[in-house]
């Protein structure tokens, strides 16, 4: 690709976020405006807000790097990543959203009570968040790099900071303009190049990507080490979706939880029709790009296959798929940023920190500007895991915490505050450490494939702490849960 398309392209997103962010600003005066925008979201604007916040690098260049490595095996990903949403608006969309939460930590006190579920919480949300938000940074880095030459910190450094500005400046009311906008940019970033590279791949005759490539279909002669794998990433994408503090978070900003349950039914649309397209580029790539798998860059392939299969026009395409590319940085970071921000601002404002003068605004401003570092920190310095890889830790983390906090916390009235911290510590430390034993050690066999992928037994070890541990400790169960359990479930008039 032609570096100045490249960086031209690069520039027109950062403008454009930074544009409608602006704009968007004129209606965030109020806290409620910087947490939650007012609670006033419509289904299809919040819709399309969560799918550019959830449609990461993972799963703009990711999944296509996937399947180009291992076929049809690697479309458990967004299988996953995608049903998890139905989980979503079964079990959790509308009672949550009833709960006149603004964070899940929020939930978490209301729920039970109890100042040590609230801490316990903040702390995971801070851990899940900055694991997720460092593949996004680093996946800047590298795409940068990988179109310009330019250092990897760069693309990482650019990124935190339009992200940082435009969530300190206008919170949650900027940031679902500009994650809406940002949702249909990659869907068309992806879309218009695709249509192109099929019609020169029917033209140039090549074989379809199933022939002679070790293409294969998922639950086919399965060993046991690749059905563990494939029931362990269904479990830690399906629950860790329900879990994640910045999709979670999405739905505080509806009017009621009838438009929550609306939400999440337009979201599966949406999201079943942009996992379509990086499939049919990593398929492609297992025709044009195969080398790319042995050096190491597979996950580059969406970026790389105009130049490679088409004569002309390839620069304009590949700068459009750099755009989209630069949008899904900026979209899931900007959720990510949000909810880390929205717990922290609020922790520090309940502390009374700078002699109390700090305003719930001010706090979260503070909060968006400094939680960015460690994520960087971790993008500019962590190991070369891949960016699936690195969201699948996140994802795990979240299954093994919050999934069962607030599957537990909505459906069952015997959760007490005890067995929720003891699930949430319990489930945090297994799933929490596994990502730096993976990095750090790089265990084979077994051992390492349970440890990389930790979520098919993590997940089980924390609710049965919630559940046992509620059990034995009856007492702290808080005295309201029945008026808690009636505002949970009992739907609006309308």
């Amino acid at each position: 690709m032609n570096p100045t398309a490249g960086l031209a392209a690069i520039c027109v997103v950062v403008l454009a976020t930074l544009l409608i962010g602006a704009l968007a600003m004129r209606w965030s005066r109020t806290t409620s405006d910087f947490y939650v925008a007012s609670r006033s979201v419509s289904p299809w604007l919040n819709a399309s807000a969560i799918g550019g916040e959830y449609l990461s690098a993972a799963s703009f260049l990711g999944v296509a790097g996937l399947v180009l490595i291992g076929g049809a095996d690697m479309l458990w990903y967004p299988i996953g990543w995608t049903t998890g949403y139905l989980l979503l608006l079964v079990l959790v969309a509308a009672p949550l959203r009833r709960s006149g939460a603004y964070t899940i930590p929020d939930f978490a006190g209301w729920r039970l009570q109890s100042t040590a579920v609230r801490q316990v919480s903040t702390v995971l949300v801070v851990g899940v968040g900055w694991l997720y938000l460092m593949p996004q940074f680093r996946g800047a880095g590298v795409t940068l790099q990988a179109v310009t030459g330019a250092p990897t910190w760069v693309g990482i450094v650019v990124v935190a900071a339009v992200v940082a500005v435009l969530v300190a400046s206008g919170g949650m009311r900027s940031i679902t303009f500009v994650q809406a906008f940002q949702y249909w940019l990659k869907l068309t970033a992806l879309l218009v190049p695709l249509v192109f590279l099929v019609l020169a791949w029917r033209m140039d005759g090549s074989p379809p990507p199933v022939d002679g490539l070790g293409w294969s279909i998922p639950a086919v002669d399965l060993g046991p080490e690749r059905l563990y794998t494939a029931y362990a990433i269904l479990t830690a994408t399906c629950l860790g979706t329900m879990g994640l503090p910045h999709v979670v978070v999405r739905f505080y900003t509806n009017p009621d939880g009838a438009a929550a349950r609306r939400t999440t039914l337009i979201v599966l649309g949406l999201l079943g029709l942009f996992y379509l397209l990086p499939t049919a580029y990593g398929a492609l790539g297992r025709i044009y790009a195969h080398d790319l798998t042995a050096s190491g860059h597979a996950e580059t392939v969406v970026l790389e296959l105009p130049e490679r299969i088409l004569s002309t026009g390839a620069d304009a395409l590949g700068a459009l798929l750099l755009a989209g590319a630069f949008a899904a940085f900026l979209s899931t970071s900007s959720g990510l940023t949000m909810a880390i921000a929205g717990v922290v601002g609020q922790a520090i404002d309940r502390r009374r920190w700078f002699d109390g003068r700090l305003s719930g605004i001010a706090s979260l401003r503070v909060a968006a500007l400094t939680c960015v570092f460690p994520p960087v920190a971790l993008a500019l310095y962590g190991g070369n895991v891949s960016i699936a890889m690195s969201v699948t830790f996140a994802f795990a983390l979240a299954a093994s915490t919050f999934c069962p906090l607030l599957v537990l916390g909505i459906w069952w009235p015997r959760l007490t505050r005890h067995g929720a911290v003891a699930g949430l510590v319990g489930g945090g430390i297994t799933a929490g450490i596994t990502p730096l034993i993976t990095i750090s050690l790089a265990p084979d066999g077994w051992i390492g494939l349970l440890v990389a992928q930790p979520a098919l037994w993590s997940v089980p070890l924390a609710f049965s702490l919630m559940v046992g541990v509620s059990l034995l400790t009856a007492a702290p169960r808080p005295d309201d849960v029945g008026q808690v359990f009636t505002r949970l479930h009992t739907p609006e008039r309308t």
